[in-house]
């Protein structure tokens, strides 16, 4: 065994948890067949009667590897298995194998599963059920109606079955799901215990396992109260997936998971719905759906809610300040939904839907000319609108090649999924992690070659905590209060010595409108007044930004406190005039 196995092993520290309601009748001999390996049982009492209460002490009594915790009243399975688990982890165990009371489940397959648990500690154990002649139909059919509303939520098939209760949780992370989710109590826990894991990416490994439906067997199920419930939960996570769309759309799904069987396309079929819902059903079905969606988010965003309304207030004044007229009843409310509409926006982008005869472009013919020139040009870009709405200009030459620059680390996935549903997309995602030469050296070969590149401008990747790395930004005012500004975008730009363009792809009053204009040509860093002509290129950046989001106010996707640090704000003059257009 090698000295990381070994360590594995003594960090793997697994205990037996059995949720019980009146199994008093079969708890003893489901006991008897775990005796042989000798795990410690936590059983939680869910208010039982008084037999099955007396039973549960008896057996308490005889096995002293067994804990017993008592409801005082019935509070549902979902509550029991959260005691075994908090009962658990007070006790320094690391999973823990959920267990039924009522004898369904193979329990010779124990050690398979916690030998799967101790491999994987990070992913959820499952069961996969292997049924024999004894289960009920209704029960049988009514498992796919849950398993194709949890491959819709999930937009994966990875999930094989979300209802068996033959299960190891990893108990640290699922208690903190459970510290941070109101989960289901009842008889919906299992299936909404397993998406929501999923959601923040902890993977379900599945163990094909024999489960019986004893004659006499006592079951809890009730027809009408818990299917209604079951129903409730899944429109509760139907609605709660639509804003994760574009994040399940680029998980990384686990090489040894269900889909290894499909190679590099694997994760593609949860685009592959979006897409084909998108066809079938239209855009109309699509902005039905935002409604109640946006409205949990807005009133569930606190913070992301108050950010809006602060951006909202701060683009009035200026507005005032300037004499320009908004347009009327702009809300946060509306704004979460302009930001809902934009996702649709880049599905019909991905698709190559938006067509070039669908959008305004006052300074056309600027924008072919550069492209005629077949020169390397840096496309500066914002949070204000939607950059996918630019797919419109492979429209305008076919042999413009389109690089964006992205932090994010699904980049290469994404690349592989547009190539699939858009073969002649123009786009191509460049990942990176920090600003630095590399990134320079990369971008310098693709403008070299006559490639575009855009970059984002408005953004600080720079933690709040850390102030040591706060010397990175430049403070700029922007809707009448300094803002900070990252400086990366710019000095790259410096650096590149090539053409610096304004892209911004709005979307005023229900129609997509493309500005281009051009910021420098280079722009130019002076050594000797290297500081100053940042502070001047920022601050001009800043204004135009200001400019355009007056013209679209709504476009504006920074849901976060855009003017704050960890450190105060500096005092910086505000300028006479701001560019006009």
């Amino acid at each position: 065994m090698t000295l990381a196995a070994a360590h594995n092993d003594k960090a793997f520290n697994p205990c037996l948890a059995i949720p019980c309601y009146n199994h008093g009748t079969t708890l003893a001999a489901v006991l008897q067949q775990i005796e042989l390996y000798q795990i410690t049982c936590i059983i939680v009492d869910d208010g039982s009667q008084i037999d099955t209460a007396a039973e549960l002490h008896r057996l308490e009594q005889r096995y002293s590897w067994v804990i017993l915790i008592r409801h005082s009243q019935n509070r549902g399975k979902g509550a029991a298995v959260l005691s075994a688990l908090q009962e658990a982890q007070r006790r320094g165990f690391s999973h823990a194998l959920q267990v039924d009371a009522d004898g369904q489940h193979c329990l010779t397959d124990i050690p398979r599963m916690l030998n799967e648990a101790r491999q994987h500690p990070d992913a959820l154990i499952s069961g996969q059920p292997v049924y024999d002649r004894s289960v009920p139909k209704s029960r049988l059919y009514s498992r796919y109606i849950t398993h194709v509303w949890v491959w819709i939520e999930t937009l994966s098939l990875s999930i094989r079955d979300s209802m068996c209760g033959f299960r190891v949780y990893p108990v640290d992370i699922t208690r903190e799901l459970a510290g941070r989710v109101a989960l289901g109590q009842r008889m919906d826990f299992d299936t909404e215990v397993m998406v929501r894991l999923y959601w923040q990416g902890t993977p379900s490994r599945f163990i094909p396992t024999n489960v019986i439906y004893p004659k006499d067997g006592l079951s809890h199920f009730d027809v009408w109260r818990d299917n209604l419930r079951i129903s409730w939960m899944h429109t509760r996570l139907f609605f709660s997936m639509l804003p994760r769309i574009p994040s399940l759309l680029s998980r990384r799904v686990d090489s040894q998971s269900h889909w290894s069987q499909t190679g590099e396309r694997k994760g593609l079929w949860g685009i592959r719905l979006m897409m084909k819902i998108y066809r079938l059903f239209g855009r109309r079905a699509f902005n039905l759906l935002l409604y109640p969606t946006i409205g949990y988010y807005w009133l569930t965003g606190t913070q992301q809610r108050k950010a809006s309304e602060q951006y909202l207030c701060r683009l009035k004044t200026s507005a005032r300040h300037q004499h320009k007229t908004l347009p009327e009843s702009l809300t946060s409310y509306r704004h979460f939904m302009r930001f809902g509409e934009a996702i649709l926006d880049k599905l019909a982008g991905w698709l190559g839907d938006i067509k070039h005869q669908d959008i305004d472009f006052p300074n056309i013919e600027l924008c072919k000319t550069r492209m005629a020139s077949d020169k390397g040009t840096l496309i500066l870009g914002s949070h204000l609108g939607d950059l996918e709405v630019c797919r419109a200009l492979g429209e305008l030459s076919h042999n413009l090649k389109i690089n964006a620059l992205v932090f994010t680390q699904h980049a290469e996935r994404f690349n592989k999924m547009m190539q699939e549903i858009n073969p002649r997309s123009n786009i191509n995602m460049i990942q990176v992690s920090n600003w630095g030469p590399e990134v320079a050296i990369i971008l310098k070969q693709k403008l070299d070659a006559g490639e575009w590149v855009a970059i984002v401008g408005d953004r600080t990747s720079i933690s709040r905590h850390h102030r040591q790395n706060e010397q990175r930004v430049i403070w700029a005012e922007f809707l009448g209060k300094p803002a900070p500004f990252a400086v990366g975008p710019f000095a790259l730009a410096a650096a590149l010595r090539c053409p610096v363009y304004l892209m911004f792809g709005l979307k005023p009053a229900g129609k997509f409108c493309i500005h281009f204009e051009e910021f420098a040509d280079p722009l130019l860093l002076p050594r000797a007044t290297r500081q100053q002509a940042m502070q001047q290129a920022v601050e001009r950046y800043a204004q135009r930004l200001e400019h355009y989001c007056l013209i679209s106010p709504l476009d504006w996707f920074n849901f976060y406190n855009f003017w704050q640090l960890s450190q105060p704000e500096p005092q910086i003059e505000r300028s006479e005039s701001h560019e006009s257009e």
